[in-house]
């Protein structure tokens, strides 16, 4: 351990840990680690409840997500630090809203599309990234990837429902 990790307070220290999600936010890629080993078993939960709940928790795992981010940030110097990945769940939460089936398809198909968006940074994410300032553009870089992967996915329930593990006329 170096001086400045010896220095934090337990506080920070442990909103550190939670930020990163454990040893997740220390792994290589670990924004795709992360959505697969957390942000997957996190929508299996939250499917189940209603929509409401869905998005309100959602938005509140957005909310802490910002927070802890901007905090997590100034205490490691760093901006977008790739340590803190609370924002890779709120991606994925976002991408997979009111699908209408779980299926391995759909997880594997919002997963994939949600990495793939979030790491290409599509307009505006990028510009969302650059100019809001601290967790906001962290964040907000990440909700747009999933704005974009819910739509892509609601499309595909549509027009290639059997793509997706989906009978016919689903969606």
């Amino acid at each position: 351990m170096d001086s400045q990790t010896t220095d934090r307070t337990l506080g920070q220290r442990a909103l550190l840990l939670f930020g990163s999600c454990g040893p997740l936010g220390h792994a290589p890629a670990s924004g795709t680690v992360t959505v697969a080993v957390l942000g997957i078993p996190l929508y299996l939960l939250m499917s189940r409840l209603s929509l409401a709940w869905y998005l309100g928790l959602t938005l509140l795992l957005t909310a802490v997500s910002i927070w802890v981010h901007d905090t997590g940030d100034r205490i490691l110097g760093e901006k977008d630090s790739r340590k803190l990945v609370l924002d890779e769940l709120v991606g994925y939460a976002v991408a997979m809203i009111a699908l209408p089936a779980v299926t391995w398809q759909l997880i594997v198909a919002g997963f994939l599309l949600e990495r793939a968006i979030d790491i290409a940074k599509v307009f505006p994410a990028n510009l969302i990234e650059r100019r809001l300032p601290g967790g906001w553009g962290v964040v907000g870089d990440d909700v747009v990837a999933g704005l974009y992967t819910l739509g892509l996915l609601h499309l595909g329930c549509r027009l290639v429902p059997g793509l997706l593990g989906l009978p016919s006329g689903v969606g």
